[in-house]
C-alpha cells in the first residue's frame, strides 16, 4: 500500500480544503489564547505612554498611535506571528509525522500554501483584532470620533506587510523542529526590522515591512511617495519566499520517499 501511495501522482487538493484541514489542528491550541491576549499587551503599554505624556503627545489619534504601534508593531507582532507558525507545524515535528504528511499523494505546494494560507488569514484577523482594541483604547482615552482615513489606511498597507513578515517566519518554521526557536528569531527579527526601518535599507528587509507599512511610530507618512515601491518589494518577497517554502519542502518529499524505499 505503501509503495501504490508513493508512486501515485500527486493530486491536486484544492487550497479551500487544506485550510479546513488545518484549522482543524488549530482546535484546543494555544493560538487563540495567544491570539487574544498578546495584542492587548502593546495596546496597555501604548495607552499607558499616551496618557502619561498628554502635554507633548498632542496630535490625538495620531500621537495614539504612535505608541500603540511603537509596541505592537516593533516588539510584539513579529513573535506572535513566528508563534502562529511554530503551532501549525508543531504536529508535524514529532514522530516523523513531516516525513509522513509530505508523503501524501498530494502536491507540495498545496500542502504548504494551505498552512501559509491559514497563517495569513490568522494575520489578518490579529490586525483586525488589534484595530477594535486600538479604537476602543481611543475612545476610553476620550479622543472624539473615529481614527482619521490615514490611520486606516496605514493599518491595512502594514497587513500587507505582515503577509511578508509571515511569509519569512514561515519558511523558517517550515525547517526547524522544535517550538522556541522561530519564535526566538521573531524577537530577533523584529528589533533587526526596527534597527533597518531607520535606515534606507529598511523597505528590503522583510522583519520592517510591516512597521513600514504601519507606520509604526510616526505620525507622518514614512513612506511618502514610496508606497507603490513598497507595494511591489511586498509581492515579490510574498512570491519568492513561498516560492523558496514550496522548493525546500520538495526535497523533505524526496528524502521521505527515499526513506520509505
Amino acid at each position: 500500500m505503501n509503495d501504490f501511495i508513493m508512486t501515485r501522482r500527486p493530486m491536486r487538493l484544492p487550497i479551500l480544503k487544506g485550510i479546513i484541514c488545518e484549522r482543524m489542528k488549530c482546535r484546543g491550541s494555544l493560538i487563540w489564547p495567544a491570539f487574544f491576549l498578546i495584542p492587548l499587551i502593546p495596546v496597555c503599554m501604548g495607552v499607558g505612554n499616551y496618557l502619561s505624556n498628554l502635554g507633548l503627545l498632542t496630535s490625538q489619534w495620531y500621537s495614539l498611535w504612535t505608541q500603540v504601534t511603537l509596541f505592537y508593531a516593533c516588539f510584539f507582532y513579529a513573535p506572535l506571528i513566528g508563534a502562529y507558525c511554530a503551532f501549525l507545524w508543531r504536529y508535524e515535528n514529532f514522530n516523523n509525522c513531516r516525513n509522513a504528511l509530505f508523503s501524501l499523494p498530494v502536491k507540495v505546494s498545496c500542502i504548504y500554501m494551505s498552512k501559509f494560507a491559514l497563517v495569513c488569514i490568522i494575520t489578518a484577523l490579529t490586525q483586525l483584532w488589534f484595530m477594535g482594541l486600538f479604537v476602543l483604547a481611543g475612545k476610553i482615552s476620550g479622543l472624539p470620533e473615529m481614527p482619521p482615513a490615514d490611520i486606516l489606511f496605514w493599518s491595512l498597507r502594514g497587513l500587507l506587510g505582515a503577509f511578508v513578515t509571515a511569509a519569512a517566519q514561515f519558511l523558517l518554521a517550515s525547517r526547524i523542529h522544535n517550538f522556541a526557536t522561530p519564535v526566538a528569531l521573531g524577537v530577533l527579527g523584529g528589533v533587526t526590522g526596527l534597527m533597518a526601518a531607520n535606515t534606507r535599507a529598511g523597505i528590503f528587509w522583510p522583519w520592517s515591512q510591516m512597521l513600514l507599512g504601519m507606520n509604526s511610530n510616526r505620525s507622518e507618512d514614512v513612506l511618502g511617495g514610496e508606497s507603490g515601491l513598497f507595494f511591489i518589494i511586498c509581492a515579490l518577497y510574498l512570491v519568492l519566499l513561498c516560492w523558496t517554502g514550496i522548493y525546500v519542502c520538495r526535497g523533505t518529499r524526496r528524502k521521505a520517499r527515499k526513506a520509505d524505499d
